[in-house]
C-alpha cells in the first residue's frame, strides 16, 4: 500500500473508531453431520444422495483424510453447497494473472463485471482501463465496482475517463455519507478481488489492479536473488481462474453486492447463460460479509479442527483471534503437521508486529513459523491434508472476518491440494524458520512493539 493510501486510511479509521462498537466471531463446535451425504449442485439442480456417493468416492477416493464428513460439517457452518463440474487454474503474482484476465476481458462478447478494492492510475491500471474502454465501445457491457477507500489515492478522473465511454463504475461505500445511496458503514470495506467475464469465466484471489501487486516476486525463478541495491521488492501472491457451475454465483456476489449499493440498473446481457460442466473439481463459493454468518471463517476453523495430517497456511496479514490459535495449537499437539508461511517482508509494520504476537503460544504448542524473505507476501491461501484448499481475499485477521466484504473459494480435490502443497514448499524453500528458542532471545524492543500492536489488533 502506498504510503498515500495508508495515510489516508489510517485518517478514515480513526473516524470509523468513533462510529463502531466491537463485534465478535462466533463459537465454532463440530458434531456428528445430520445427514449422509453433502449437497452438491450442479447445472441441472442438485445431484441426488445416491449420484453424491458415487461422485465424492470417484473424486476423494485419493484423499488422506474424510473429505465427505468434513464437506457435510462445513456445509453445516456455512450453509453453502458445493458446486460440481469446474476447471480451476492456479495463477501465481500479477504478472500472469494480469495477462490471463486482459486476455479474457479482451475475448469478451457480453459483459465484464469487475471488483476490485484497489484500481490504481498507473501502467498497469491504465492498460487495464484502456481494454475495458475498448470492450464498452465494441457494445460490452462493462461494470465497475470499486472501494472508495482503496480508491483514496486514485484520481477522481481516471474513473471519470471510463464512464465517459459508458462504462458504469460504482465507488464502494464512499467516506462521505452524503455520496452514499445504498447501505453506509465507513468500517465495512469491499475487500473482493472478482472479475466474470461473459457470465463464463471468472478470477479471483489476492491481486488488486496495480503496477504495484503486478511487481512479481521470484516465486518459481530460477534465480532466487532479488536486486543488487534491494528496490523494488516483488510481491507474491496467488489468484485463480473459474470456468463451469460455480461462475454462476460469483456472478451472483457481484450482482447482488452492485443492487445492495444501489448502482443503478445493469444494462442487458446474459449474465447468467447456461453453463456445462467443463471440468472435474467441487468448489464451494464463499462470499461473506458484515452482515453476515462469518461463512469464510467458519470454513476456516472446521478445516482447521478436523485436520489429519496436514496444515499448511500462507497468510499475508497474519492477526488470528483465539479461536484460531487454540485450533492451529490444539491440531499440531495431536500430530497434525502445522506450519505457517507469514511474512518477513511487509508492507504494514503494524499488522506484522501484532501477528508476531501470538508466536509465542504457537510455537510452544508445536506449530511450525516461516517468514517468506525476497518478497511483500500478499498471497491469502491454505492446503488442509492434501485436498482441501482456498483462495480468495480474505487474511486471517478480525477485519476481514467480520467487517469487510470477503470473497474465498474452497476446492475440495486431492490433485488440486498437490498444486497447492507444491506451491507451499517453494514458498518454504525462500523463508527463514523462526524457532522457539530463537524466539525467546528476541529484542526487548520487538516485544514492546508486539505488545503495542497487540492492544488495537481488533482493528487494524
Amino acid at each position: 500500500m502506498s504510503p498515500k493510501r495508508l495515510q489516508a486510511w489510517l485518517s478514515v479509521l480513526c473516524l470509523g473508531l468513533a462510529l463502531i462498537s466491537c463485534k465478535s466471531l462466533p463459537a465454532i463446535e463440530t458434531s456428528t453431520p445430520d445427514k449422509a451425504t453433502p449437497t452438491v449442485a450442479t447445472a441441472r439442480g442438485a445431484l441426488a444422495p445416491k449420484q453424491v456417493s458415487a461422485l465424492v468416492s470417484k473424486r476423494w477416493a485419493n484423499a488422506t483424510s474424510d473429505l465427505k464428513n468434513l464437506a457435510l460439517l462445513e456445509e453445516e457452518a456455512t450453509g453453502v453447497p458445493l458446486i460440481a463440474g469446474n476447471r480451476v487454474t492456479l495463477l501465481f503474482d500479477g504478472p500472469a494473472t494480469m495477462r490471463e484476465m486482459m486476455a479474457a476481458a479482451r475475448a469478451a462478447t457480453s459483459s465484464i463485471n469487475l471488483e476490485t478494492y484497489i484500481f490504481d492510475q498507473d501502467q498497469i491500471g491504465n492498460e487495464f482501463a484502456d481494454v475495458l474502454i475498448e470492450k464498452q465501445r465494441q457494445g460490452v457491457a462493462v461494470n465497475i465496482m470499486v472501494d472508495a477507500v482503496g480508491a483514496l489515492a486514485t484520481p477522481a478522473a481516471f474513473f471519470e475517463r471510463m464512464r465517459a465511454a459508458g462504462i458504469r463504475v460504482l465507488i464502494f461505500n464512499p467516506v462521505n455519507p452524503a455520496k452514499a445511496k445504498g447501505n453506509w458503514d465507513l468500517n465495512n470495506r469491499n475487500h473482493r478481488k472478482l472479475m466474470v467475464v461473459d457470465g463464463r469465466v471468472a478470477f479471483t484471489g489476492g491481486i488488486n489492479i496495480s503496477s504495484t501487486y503486478a511487481n512479481s516476486s521470484l516465486f518459481r525463478s530460477k534465480s532466487k536473488r532479488a536486486n543488487p541495491d534491494g528496490s523494488k521488492v516483488g510481491w507474491r501472491d496467488t489468484h485463480v481462474k473459474i470456468e463451469g457451475p460455480a461462475v454462476a454465483p460469483l456472478q451472483y456476489s457481484f450482482v447482488n453486492l452492485w443492487v445492495q449499493q444501489e448502482g443503478g440498473e445493469l444494462p442487458k446481457a446474459e449474465y447468467f447463460p447456461a453453463l456445462a460442466p467443463v471440468g472435474d473439481k467441487l468448489i464451494r463459493v464463499l462470499a461473506a460479509n458484515p452482515e453476515g454468518d462469518s461463512s469464510i471463517y467458519k470454513a476456516l476453523v472446521v478445516a482447521i479442527t478436523e485436520a489429519k495430517k496436514s496444515i499448511h497456511i500462507t497468510s499475508a496479514y497474519f492477526v488470528p483471534d483465539q479461536q484460531i490459535v487454540d485450533a492451529l495449537s490444539e491440531a499440531a499437539k495431536r500430530g497434525v503437521d502445522v506450519k505457517l508461511v507469514l511474512p518477513g517482508v511487509s508492507d504494514h509494520s503494524l499488522i506484522r508486529y501484532a501477528g508476531q504476537g501470538f508466536y509465542d503460544q504457537l510455537l510452544q504448542a508445536g506449530v511450525k513459523i516461516f517468514e517468506l524473505q525476497i518478497a511483500v507476501l500478499h498471497a491469502k491461501t491454505a492446503v488442509i491434508d492434501g485436498a482441501w484448499s482456498t483462495i480468495g481475499s480474505a487474511n486471517i485477521d478480525r477485519r476481514s472476518f467480520l467487517h469487510n466484504y470477503e470473497l474465498n473459494v474452497v476446492v475440495l480435490d486431492p490433485a488440486f491440494g498437490q498444486a497447492m502443497e507444491s506451491a507451499f514448499n517453494e514458498d518454504l524453500r525462500d523463508s527463514k524458520q523462526v524457532t522457539l528458542e530463537q524466539w525467546k532471545h528476541r529484542p526487548w524492543m520487538d516485544r514492546i512493539r508486539e505488545w503495542a500492536a497487540r492492544l488495537g489488533e481488533y482493528w487494524i
